[in-house]
C-alpha cells in the first residue's frame, strides 16, 4: 500500500531518487572505507582487522567495535610523507587551476562573442579531445615531450633552443598534461555564463563613460563569476586526487596524494592507512565545495 502511494506521486519519487542514489553508491561505500580506516593492518585476507562480525552475536560485534582506533589518522598527521603529499596536491591543483583560468577565460569569451551559428562549432572543437581515451592522450604527451620528441624538434627547428631540453619527468610536463586534460572543464562553464550575458549591458556601461577594460571588470567579470567558480571546482577537485598524469609525466622524487594512495593500497597492501588517506582527502575536497555553496547562498540572499 505504501509503495503504491509512493509511486502514485512521480514528483515525490523524482525528489527521493537522488538521495537513494547517494545513499547506495556514496554513503554506504564510504562507510566501509571509514570502517577500514579505523582498523589495523593484518597479513591476511582481507588485509585488516577487525572484520566486524554481523552474524556472531552482539558481544562479538561490540568487541570488534572496541578494537577500532584513530591510529591511522594520527600517522597521517605525524608523518611528513603524507603531509607533504597533501600539500603538494593542493599546490599543484591551485596552480593548474589558475593557469587554466588564465587560458580558458579568453577562449570562452571569444566563443561567446562569435556569431550564433559558429558557437556550436567552437564548442565541438573544445570537446573533441574527449573523443579519444584519456590514457592514450597522456601517452601521446610522453612521445611529444621526449628529448627527441616533437616539441624539442619544433623548438630546435625554430632556433628557439640550441639543443633538446629535458621536459619529461619534470613538473613542467605534469602541468602541461594537467592543463591539456582539464582545460575543457574550465572553458565550458565559463562559456555557459558568458553566453547568457546581455551585451546591451556593455553598451550601457560605455554610455556611462566606462572604457572597454573598465566595463569588462565591472560588468563581464561579475556576470561570469558563477562560471569561474564552477570551472575552478570542476578542475581543482579531480586534480587534487590525480594519479595518472603525475605518475606518467612527473618525476618520482615528490608524489601527489593520489600516488601515495595507490602505493599504500597496491604496493604496501596497507588498506587501513590507505582508507584513512582517502577519508582525509575527501574532507579536504569538501572544504572548497562548502565555501562555494556559502558564497552562492550569500549571492542569492543579496538579490
Amino acid at each position: 500500500m505504501m509503495a503504491r502511494r509512493l509511486f502514485a506521486r512521480p514528483a515525490r519519487v523524482a525528489a527521493i531518487a537522488p538521495y537513494l542514489w547517494l545513499a547506495l553508491f556514496f554513503l554506504l561505500p564510504f562507510a566501509f572505507v571509514v570502517k577500514i580506516s579505523l582498523s589495523q593492518t593484518a597479513i591476511a585476507l582481507p588485509p585488516y582487522v577487525p572484520v566486524i562480525p554481523l552474524t556472531e552475536g552482539w558481544a562479538a560485534f561490540k568487541a570488534a567495535l572496541a578494537q577500532l582506533s584513530l591510529d591511522n589518522f594520527r600517522l597521517l598527521m605525524s608523518d611528513n610523507i603524507y603531509v607533504l603529499s597533501y600539500l603538494r596536491s593542493v599546490t599543484v591543483a591551485l596552480t593548474a587551476t589558475a593557469i587554466m583560468l588564465a587560458i580558458g577565460y579568453p577562449i570562452a569569451y571569444g566563443m561567446a562573442r562569435l556569431p550564433p551559428r559558429w558557437q556550436p562549432v567552437a564548442m565541438v572543437l573544445v570537446i573533441v579531445p574527449f573523443w579519444t581515451s584519456f590514457l592514450i592522450r597522456i601517452y601521446a604527451w610522453i612521445n611529444i615531450l621526449q628529448k627527441d620528441g616533437l616539441l624539442n624538434t619544433v623548438l630546435v627547428s625554430l632556433r628557439i633552443i640550441s639543443e633538446p631540453v629535458t621536459w619529461l619527468a619534470t613538473d613542467t610536463a605534469m602541468y602541461i598534461g594537467i592543463v591539456y586534460s582539464y582545460l575543457p572543464f574550465m572553458i565550458l562553464p565559463l562559456y555557459a555564463s558568458l553566453a547568457k550575458m546581455d551585451h546591451a549591458l556593455l553598451e550601457a556601461a560605455a554610455d556611462l563613460g566606462c572604457s572597454r577594460l573598465k566595463a569588462f571588470w565591472l560588468v563581464t567579470v561579475p556576470i561570469s563569476l558563477p562560471g569561474i567558480g564552477a570551472g575552478a571546482l570542476l578542475c581543482f577537485i579531480p586534480i587534487v586526487g590525480e594519479f595518472v598524469i603525475p605518475d606518467l609525466l612527473a618525476g618520482s622524487d615528490r608524489m601527489m596524494i593520489g600516488q601515495t594512495l595507490w602505493l599504500e593500497f597496491f604496493t604496501n597492501k596497507d588498506w587501513p592507512v590507505a582508507s584513512a588517506t582517502a577519508v582525509v582527502l575527501l574532507i579536504v575536497l569538501l572544504i572548497p565545495l562548502v565555501v562555494y555553496q556559502k558564497l552562492q547562498q550569500r549571492q542569492l540572499e543579496g538579490r
